[in-house]
């Protein structure tokens, strides 16, 4: 018993001594352990949010062939032009009377809108001849966005005339990297994806990010008028950097061609005075030109009702809401239709494609004429609703009969062709819009005029082609 006890000198001081080590080193631990804790618990919602879309971008395929990628570009893209449009509106529209900032925004149309009608059609061709450079365009156009934010926000602070021509420059720039865009998706298809349900991701990829950009820029508006434009200076520096991350096919040209209106072939010059047996947009059968005219006639209305009921509902808001409420909650069922029009071309797929685009054009029609009989706010929200969803879907659809009817050598240049004719539909419908008097049922009796003319002269050839199949694909000479 005795052996068997410990020399109090020793045992209990080094009892003692190994107890209170162990005592701070276990409470250390605990304080370690719990800065762990909180760090994780801080940087779960960053890390897991960012794992979340990173999932959602590169499923089925997605990551591997480079699509993920450009989704993510696309969303930075829309949360920029967002950023420049918040702080723009404040600048050009909501900061002064209504009669003045109606003078305003019709000489920012007039400095910005015409001058990009003229820019507009070259913007096509140009890009076609950088077929090897398309991540460099993309890139540039993103740089160019970045500068002229930052111009914008030292005019918009002393008043200055530099506004218009920057914001002129911002609108070149951001039009040439959705044409560049619409060329490069076919390059970055996974195995087994259409075309359609490639293009419906990248639209409701940019969608959302517009979605989470715009009340934060509204936030950074309340601090001052420049901060939603350094936040765009940000936001597309990062796109610079993320355009250079896409995959080298986006580059590469192997296989393509140019595709060549008729009034192209008319004016070729030197060696190229004999008519070259390229297919076109007028070569491939009467669809796609059908479906373009179609979805010209709803981009000339999405221009219109953007000008026109902007000014309307600040002079006569929604019964019983703000001039500011009212605005916003037009703009919401506009964005929810275009949300929900994408997520619904992703389903469709390209099924019946002439179709769509017929049964959409008919329903805003249908809205159309009825909003101006029995004008309402309900029925004003509804038509920016169903305007939103028709457009996302025959847009989609339009891409479809792209993919089927026109040749793969010159697909990517048939996408550019026909972006550029669309954004100038939409720059005529904004014109339109701010030139009309503010009178609901006048305006949207023209918006039905609008769509009835897209309607009528395209219905028949795309119900007969959607009977016959489609077109036959034509051969490359």
């Amino acid at each position: 018993m005795a052996a068997a006890r410990t020399p109090p000198g020793t045992a209990g001081i080094g009892g003692a001594k190994g107890l209170k080590g162990s005592s701070r080193g276990s409470g250390s631990g605990r304080f370690g352990g719990s800065v762990r804790a909180v760090g994780r618990a801080l940087h779960l919602p960053v890390t897991g949010t960012v794992r979340g879309i990173r999932r959602a971008t590169h499923a089925h395929g997605a990551g591997e062939s480079g699509l993920g990628k450009l989704i993510e570009l696309h969303a930075v893209n829309g949360a920029g032009d967002v950023m420049i449009t918040v702080a723009l509106a404040s600048t050009v529209f909501f900061s002064v009377p209504t009669d003045e900032a109606r003078g305003r925004v019709a000489l920012y149309l007039a400095i910005t809108m015409a001058p990009f009608t003229v820019l507009a059609p070259v913007i096509g061709p140009l890009l076609d001849r950088l077929p090897h450079g398309r991540r460099a365009a993309m890139a540039g156009a993103m740089l160019a966005r970045a500068l002229l934010a930052l111009v914008i926000a030292g005019a918009a602070a002393g008043g200055s005339l530099q506004l218009y021509p920057a914001a002129l420059g911002v609108l070149v720039a951001s039009k040439a990297y959705g044409v560049v865009r619409s060329a490069v998706v076919p390059r970055l298809l996974p195995p087994r994806f259409s075309l359609v349900k490639a293009n419906s991701r990248v639209t409701l990829g940019g969608l959302l990010a517009t979605g989470v950009a715009a009340p934060v820029g509204a936030g950074l508006q309340a601090l001052g008028p420049g901060w939603p434009l350094y936040g765009a200076f940000v936001i597309f520096v990062a796109g610079m950097f993320l355009s250079f991350s896409l995959p080298p096919t986006v580059d590469s040209a192997k296989g393509e061609d140019r595709a060549l209106l008729a009034a192209d072939e008319e004016h070729l010059h030197g060696p190229h005075r004999k008519r070259l047996k390229r297919p076109g947009l007028r070569t491939v059968g009467t669809a796609v030109t059908h479906a373009l005219a179609a979805n010209a006639a709803l981009r000339c209305l999405s221009g219109f009702l953007i000008f026109f009921l902007a000014f309307l509902l600040r002079e006569h808001p929604l019964t019983g809401e703000g001039a500011a409420v009212s605005l916003g909650i037009v703009g919401v069922a506009a964005g929810a239709g275009n949300a929900l029009g994408t997520a619904v071309g992703a389903w469709l797929r390209s099924r019946a494609p002439e179709v769509i685009i017929v049964t959409v054009v008919a329903i805003v029609l249908g809205a159309a004429v009825v909003a101006a009989l029995f004008f309402g706010a309900f029925l004003v929200a509804c038509l920016a609703g169903i305007a939103g969803f028709a457009q996302a879907l025959a847009k989609l659809s339009l891409d479809a009969l792209i993919q089927r009817d026109v040749p793969e050598q010159v697909r990517t240049s048939a996408f550019a062709r026909s972006e550029t004719l669309l954004q100038m539909a939409w720059v005529l419908g904004g014109a339109i819009g701010i030139v009309l008097p503010l009178n609901g049922v006048l305006g949207l009796s023209v918006a039905a005029a609008i769509v009835a003319t897209g309607w009528l002269t395209t219905t028949r050839g795309l119900l007969t082609s959607a009977r016959h199949g489609g077109a036959s694909r034509p051969r490359v000479a």
